[in-house]
């Protein structure tokens, strides 16, 4: 009798098994694996076979940006290797108490490369192509109605290439969004359409600061301050390595440390070395406003409510945060405004001088770079070159920020809106 029970019930359970496992996208095996370069071969392949699978497309986007850091946290760890030892911070202190993941990040090995200005340059180079290509990727999806269901609490990524990968679901659990977050195995999201834009939105605004990055020549704030954050390094001043914890036995001050963050600071400015990749962060900055855009023609065109990353008014998503029309409309107004900026339509306040008499061009700010001084654009003779008369932004108008703060509460905004896109 029992066996005339537990046949039945066995074949309709490898049935639910596997009907889960046709269901579930090819991306997620890798991704919960954390074999994301295994999974970007096995994706790419899936779309040579079959050009129009835009779920295996938005699939190898998502595990292209996971990619991106953990290339860039592989390369780096050979160069820093334990040097949080500089910072006077003993290793085992700081892994005393720690979740086991973070304890196994922290365990590393000594640095096995010498670190140089050109490598610290490709790194960064390196990381902003790989953005790029999941940029492109996603951008390439077409499909109104695709669907990629993950479970991201389960996704795995090496984030310093040690072939020790940290389960999301570590990082989602102290987030303390909401108590469905500690919960991995039912923390399920169906990303769909507008969620593959805002994705792509988040890469351009990454390669943006890659960009801005490589413009600058970096060389001496290397060659002087790069000892405090890698371990073997190439540098004209080699009496900066042999210092180590050399504490001042009456202030109890550890010398060396506190003369090398203010070397630090004061190196705060940078000639172009390479001025054209300013227009290359503008249009990523704008790649990044028309994104934003896109993904909410498709948000509020969805009448499903299925597990959403980020719900239309009609919709309850999986962070139980309640999106108003309101919300929505005071949102979209804000990109519109961001888009006027960049387009150089209007200006931004200048904080010097009489009040709204002109303002500074951002646009022109990229496309005729100069010197970057930030401390010098905290005082405004940085700004001289870029200031016109014309429409100020109304992000200096109490008006628009009193509806923001009404629409989003004053302390939500910024927030909501890294979450917005």
């Amino acid at each position: 009798m029992r066996r005339s029970i537990l046949i039945p019930v066995c074949l309709g359970t490898l049935l639910l098994m596997s009907q889960f496992a046709a269901a579930a996208p090819l991306a997620e095996k890798y991704l919960t694996s954390g074999k994301l370069d295994e999974g970007a071969q096995a994706l790419q392949k899936q779309l040579q076979a079959n050009p129009e699978d835009d779920e295996a497309r938005f699939g190898l986007g998502v595990v292209q940006f996971f990619q991106s850091f953990e290339h860039l946290g592989g390369t780096l760890a050979q160069y820093v290797g334990g040097n949080l030892n500089r910072f006077g911070l003993r290793t085992e202190d700081v892994r005393r108490g720690l979740p086991e993941p973070i304890q196994e990040i922290l365990s590393q090995a000594p640095a096995s490369k010498t670190a140089t200005y050109a490598d610290t340059r490709q790194m960064l180079q390196t990381w902003v192509d790989d953005l790029k290509a999941a940029e492109k990727t996603l951008s390439a999806v077409k499909d109104p109605n695709v669907k990629l269901p993950l479970h991201v609490g389960l996704i795995k990524v090496d984030l310093l290439g040690i072939g020790k990968p940290v389960e999301a679901r570590f990082l989602l659990s102290r987030a303390g969004v909401s108590q469905q977050q500690a919960d991995a195995e039912q923390f399920l999201i169906d990303f769909d359409r507008g969620d593959a834009d805002w994705l792509a939105g988040y890469c351009n605004f990454l390669c943006a600061w890659g960009e801005v990055l490589l413009a600058i020549d970096g060389q001496e704030l290397f060659n002087c301050t790069a000892h405090l954050f890698f371990e073997k390094v190439d540098t004209p001043y080699p009496f900066l390595l042999e210092e180590h914890g050399n504490v001042d036995s009456i202030v109890g001050v550890d010398r060396p440390l506190v003369s090398d963050i203010l070397a630090f600071i004061h190196l705060w400015r940078f000639e172009l070395k390479e001025p054209e990749r300013m227009k290359a962060a503008l249009a990523h900055l704008e790649d990044m406003q028309r994104h934003a855009k896109s993904m909410w023609k498709f948000y509020l065109t969805e009448t499903d409510n299925e597990r959403e990353w980020i719900p239309n008014p009609q919709q309850t998503g999986v962070l139980e945060i309640k999106v108003t029309q309101e919300m929505v409309d005071t949102w979209l107004v804000v990109l519109d405004e961001a888009g006027e900026v960049l387009q150089g339509k209007k200006l931004i306040p200048f904080w010097r001088g009489k009040p709204g008499t002109q303002g500074v061009n951002l646009r022109r700010v990229f496309t005729e770079p100069r010197e970057i001084d930030p401390f010098l654009w905290f005082q405004g003779t940085a700004a001289a070159p870029y200031l016109e008369k014309g429409e100020i932004t109304d992000f200096a108008n109490p008006e628009m920020w009193a509806r923001i703060n009404r629409t989003f509460g004053r302390n939500r905004f910024f927030t909501l809106a890294f979450w917005f896109n």
